[in-house]
């Protein structure tokens, strides 16, 4: 799987208008929504906050996945928000987020869902890419970054 199947440019945002947790997670839906990705933005909307409130996705080095499941998906979608500045997202390491990624699937994608945030998080993992990825100013360039790392 690769994450560019989940994703078109338009579905990328820098920076993002909200300054705080929970604007993001709507302004990232809203986008997924406005781009005919999710047929009930408001229930994926309660779907990813609630998963939000039992632990956060904010996982360190500046990254969060802030992710849920709705029926009213047809196929597991994502999108990218990049802060004008850092947000405070209660991460593990206490430090604030430059980058959330958005991940919703269909309830019964858990295999495929799992993959997917795992291989947001092992990319992450690479400090070249994060200094790259939180240097962007546009999410073209945003997503030509995740291109590039996916087809390398």
């Amino acid at each position: 799987m690769k994450l560019t199947d989940l994703i078109t440019p338009e579905c990328v945002v820098a920076p993002t208008q909200a300054t705080d947790k929970r604007g993001v997670i709507d302004e990232l839906v809203d986008v997924l929504a406005e781009q005919d990705k999710v047929a009930d933005a408001d229930a994926l909307k309660e779907a990813v906050w609630t998963r939000e409130q039992t632990r956060t996705t904010g996982i360190g080095h500046g990254l969060a996945i802030p992710h849920g499941k709705s029926a009213s998906l047809t196929e597991m979608v994502m999108a990218i928000g990049k802060p004008a500045e850092p947000i405070e997202f209660e991460a593990i390491d206490g430090k604030p987020v430059q980058l959330v990624v958005l991940l919703a699937s269909r309830p019964d994608q858990t295999s495929d869902h799992i993959q997917a945030l795992a291989r947001v998080s092992r990319l992450h993992m690479q400090a070249e890419f994060r200094t790259k990825i939180y240097e962007a100013s546009s999410p073209a360039e945003i997503y030509a970054l995740l291109s590039e790392a996916e087809a390398g």
